[in-house]
């Protein structure tokens, strides 16, 4: 195996968060790579992070977060990428291959709203901030006199938007919080029954040229095997919905020893009208757990409702 790698990723705060863990971790599997400049990160802008004043559905969707990562790794630029998993399309690039699912983090979302800890704390006809239809769907669901608006941004920027009062409340999700070192949001989050995350919320992901049998191999022994048939079940379930951006859809998959319990929804994005599925069965289905339930979605929601 080559004695320096190059590790691509976005530029922010939680993305070098991410991209650091990795290093370590590649650090204590190969100590060669501990050797100065053996380990390389090199920061790539996205469009994603270029275009911050309109929703992703109206820019191209979230494939935008690793387009220009995953053409550095096709150029050879870069020798690996780090992704949030809830950024990576369902279909990648020919050639690439996710490596590695590292242990996952609480998938939950939390509620940002001064001294409101539950989403019925929020006062009638709150202006609640988010980019996401997901969450903007399930909010409306349950409160329908929440005026929701579009806010995009990093960690930092939404919490500073909300300190300067331009929305009452946000959410963010919890794994990023915390991989940011900020604490005590625990108690702020939302119960999964009341808003679903988003599928592989929580799980970061290693990404490589499948020709790269060395480096392939070497992230194979970073993967956490739970959290990768959760992921698999989740994007699995995203693949029979052939879902974008542009319909809000959610899904947790939750491994329990040899057992997965998958959660999932599709919803219009006023909230009126949402659809469910379960599944739980072996772990070693996973994937075809969530196709299942996709599938079910599918039918359920009928012709025009992914329109």
């Amino acid at each position: 195996m080559t004695a320096k790698l190059t590790i691509g990723t976005r530029g922010s705060p939680l993305a070098r968060v991410q991209t650091d863990d990795v290093a370590r971790r590649l650090k204590t599997a190969r100590p060669e790579l501990a050797e100065p400049g053996a380990l390389k990160i090199k920061i790539i802008s996205t469009t994603g992070d270029k275009v911050q004043d309109r929703p992703l559905a109206e820019i191209g969707g979230k494939g935008l977060f690793t387009k220009e990562i995953e053409e550095a790794l096709l150029d050879s630029r870069i020798d690996l990428a780090v992704h949030s998993m809830k950024d990576v399309e369902t279909v990648l690039p020919k050639g690439l291959r996710i490596a590695a699912i590292l242990p996952r983090e609480d998938p939950r979302d939390v509620l940002i709203a001064g001294d409101a800890m539950h989403l019925a704390d929020l006062r009638q006809g709150a202006r609640v901030g988010t980019a996401s239809l997901r969450r903007r769907a399930q909010l409306l669901a349950l409160r329908p006199d929440l005026e929701v608006t579009p806010f995009r941004g990093n960690v930092d920027t939404r919490l500073r938007k909300l300190a300067d009062g331009v929305v009452d409340a946000t959410i963010l999700a919890l794994a990023g919080l915390r991989r940011l070192g900020r604490e005590g949001y625990e108690s702020r989050a939302i119960a999964i029954e009341e808003m679903l995350p988003a599928v592989a919320q929580g799980a970061v992901g290693i990404e490589c040229r499948e020709s790269d049998e060395d480096v392939m191999a070497l992230l194979a022994g970073l993967e956490d095997a739970p959290s990768a048939r959760e992921i698999a079940c989740e994007r699995a379930l995203l693949v029979a919905l052939d879902g974008s951006c542009h319909t809000p859809i959610a899904g947790l998959a939750r491994a329990a020893g040899d057992q997965l319990e998958l959660s999932a929804l599709i919803a219009t994005p006023d909230g009126v009208s949402i659809h469910r599925a379960r599944r739980t069965g072996s772990i070693a289905d996973a994937e075809a757990l969530g196709r299942d339930a996709g599938i079910e979605l599918r039918a359920a929601g009928g012709p025009g409702f992914f329109a």
